[in-house]
């Protein structure tokens, strides 16, 4: 979405200082829009709201969440001085500040830089009009490209401790357009976030009005593809968070997660370390220290080959490594006592220092362990259903050897805890499996490894395909069609090709095909999909009835076409993913324009593909390399997959037929 501006102005025809009138109207129709639309901007002026309401209340959400402000200060008008106090009060950046000529220059900002336009016969001058806009355009391109570079609020600037509220606070209270559409569309990330479908949260996090709203929906699908096991997507999300914010907390430390379970420990590493400088107080920052240790040092000895003696050997001869992560840990325990995860994580790696024969502390983890059953067992009491209390407290009676019965009875309690999510068991899992490598308690150590895989066997884990196969292709032709494109009569060619290009590469059960229905190369790759027992997911751009009306029926022998879609949908365990459905509305780019639906589509399944992993993509495409009747078609798909992946098989229609 273009990044969205509140201008700030005087309305109508208002007197100069020396008695001129000026036009604002015409100054901003043909000075301040235009410039602003030319950087790519979306532009609001309060007199624009045309629905019913309080237009106070919507200038005021308008200008605290605009991207930018632009304010007119030609005059001195109470309003437009009050809109950019109430700016300049609670946000630090993102404003711009233009003006016709005056006489004198008000004293508060006398010293801020403004862009000055030039005025004859009290509207824009035609002869430096193109330069005018010219400068500001390039203003605001710079604006936003600087947006956490220097403050441009004199109220930030002369309090540097004084910290901007979160973005959620400047929601009013009273329903507007912008607190309604907000709504709506968190709750749609909100259902996204739930089901899993990362590729939802990234169309619509494309599709936030304002910066604050897409930091937000870019985390939700970085945590998504985290929760997948795709670090390298979500990595991407995080740091596109950090572009638009370079000192969001929760990108930071999901970035340095990203990065260790790349394997990238050096990275890790220093990016953590620059979080300890600048929150030098913070348990979850110590914790993710200690994390990153952790994983570098199971890396430094494990060994799928290796026998259960080499095993413990190699993680012996690391204890350096092991040494650093358990004093990460107490780091963070000790800075926050409540924190029973750094707790649990620093007593269980100084057990296993001691079991592999390194240097311990027995006064010292007796301590440890005090303190995880006092956090752990205190969390439990201010919510019982705490699975992570839960899980840290059975891991303690594990650790603490506690009678098998005991230890089994704690396992049945967290992974009663856990509502059969499939994440958070697995999660501990793993830690189990650390112990079992190492042989630290086998005989509980497996039973509490039997209770968790009992519980993670009921509880579907996400399907994980092998690969992704995307598709997109031409339609069958209509009768009238001038200009040939795919001829009824040329389909037994296109199965053909399609079926060889699937049989290279080797198509088959556990694997995901993704594909819109429409007559033609869709409906022909998804039945070739089905014969190799590949499951199938198709994803209209539109309701059923009219997707069938539009993309169907249409083609030449349609109604067979129909029949065709309809059995393969009734042969299918998923249901079609319908776009309004999940993904609601098209979003405006304009007072009387939207997004394509089949290009919107087209992104939903791209981004749907990628949040399995990017290097699982396999996009085939049946095409003759010419644009489309409209926007969305096979050029479009094509072109967004060589910007994503590049891993195309184009079948050329130009030398099939």
């Amino acid at each position: 979405m273009k990044p969205h501006v509140f201008v700030a102005m005087p309305f109508g025809s208002k007197s100069a200082h020396d008695g001129q009138l000026i036009d604002f109207n015409r100054v901003y129709a043909d000075y301040i829009e235009p410039a602003l639309r030319e950087a790519g901007m979306e532009v609001f002026r309060a007199d624009q709201e045309l629905c019913a309401g309080d237009i106070r209340t919507d200038m005021f959400q308008e200008l605290l969440m605009a991207d930018v402000v632009v304010a007119d200060l030609t005059l001195d008008n109470p309003n437009v001085w009050y809109e950019l106090g109430v700016r300049h009060a609670l946000r630090a950046r993102g404003v711009i500040l233009v003006q016709g000529p005056r006489p004198y220059q008000p004293f508060d900002i006398y010293t801020d830089r403004k862009l000055n336009y030039r005025l004859k016969d009290g509207a824009p001058d035609p002869a430096t009009l193109a330069e005018d806009r010219k400068r500001l355009t390039d203003m605001a391109r710079i604006t936003l490209a600087a947006w956490h570079g220097r403050k441009v609020s004199p109220v930030y600037g002369l309090l540097p401790q004084l910290r901007e509220p979160d973005w959620k606070t400047l929601l009013l209270k009273e329903h507007n357009e912008f607190s309604d559409a907000y709504q709506e569309w968190a709750s749609r990330v909100e259902i996204a976030r739930q089901k899993s479908c990362a590729g939802d949260i990234l169309v619509l996090a494309d599709e936030t009005p304002t910066r604050a709203l897409r930091i937000e929906a870019k985390r939700a699908a970085g945590d998504a593809l985290l929760k997948l096991k795709h670090s390298d997507f979500a990595l991407e999300q995080f740091e596109a968070v950090l572009a638009l914010d370079p000192q969001d907390k929760v990108a930071r430390e999901k970035k340095a997660v990203c990065l260790g379970r790349l394997g990238c420990y050096e990275d890790a590493r220093e990016w953590v370390r620059c979080l300890t400088e600048d929150y030098p107080s913070d348990a979850e920052v110590w914790a993710l220290a200690g994390r990153v240790e952790k994983d570098n040092w199971a890396s430094r000895w494990r060994r799928d080959s290796a026998s259960a003696a080499e095993v413990r050997e190699a993680a012996s001869n690391e204890e350096a490594a092991l040494a650093e992560a358990v004093e990460l840990y107490r780091k963070a325990f000790i800075a926050d006592p409540s924190h029973y995860y750094s707790g649990i994580n620093a007593l269980t790696l100084s057990l296993l220092r001691r079991h592999l024969g390194g240097d311990s502390d027995a006064n010292e983890i007796d301590k440890l362990a005090g303190g995880v059953r006092w956090a752990s067992c205190t969390a439990l009491e201010r919510n019982g259903k705490d699975y992570w209390a839960r899980a840290s407290y059975a891991e303690l009676c594990l650790l603490q050897d506690d009678p098998l019965q005991s230890v089994q009875k704690a396992y049945r309690a967290s992974a009663a805890a856990a509502n059969r999510d499939w994440f958070a068991l697995d999660s501990s899992r793993q830690t189990l499996c650390l112990l079992r490598d190492l042989e630290y308690r086998p005989a509980e150590t497996a039973a509490a490894l039997a209770i968790l895989d009992q519980e993670i066997a009921r509880s579907m884990p996400p399907f994980a395909p092998r690969q992704i196969l995307l598709f997109s292709g031409h339609m069958i032709d209509t009768p009238d069609r001038a200009l040939p494109r795919f001829p009824a009569d040329k389909g037994s060619i296109a199965v053909q090709r399609i079926t060889a290009a699937l049989d290279a590469l080797g198509a088959g059960p556990g694997d995901l095909a993704l594909a819109q229905g429409a007559s033609g190369g869709d409906i022909l790759f998804l039945e070739a999909c089905q014969a190799r027992g590949v499951r199938l997911q198709l994803m209209l751009p539109l309701e059923e009835p009219e997707f069938i009306e539009r993309s169907i029926l249409p083609a030449t022998n349609g109604e067979q076409w129909r029949e065709r879609y309809f059995a393969l949908k009734a042969s299918q365990q998923n249901a079609p993913r319908i776009m309004p459905d999940e993904l609601g509305p098209l979003p405006k780019t304009g007072p009387d324009e939207s997004v394509s639906p089949f290009e919107r589509c087209n992104l939903w399944l791209l981004y749907t593909a990628l949040a399995w992993g990017m290097d699982k993509v396999r996009f085939i495409c049946l095409w003759d390399g010419n644009g489309g009747d409209g926007p969305g078609g096979t050029g479009h798909m094509y072109r967004e997959v060589k910007h994503r992946v590049g891993k195309v098989t184009w079948l050329d229609t130009r030398t099939l037929w």
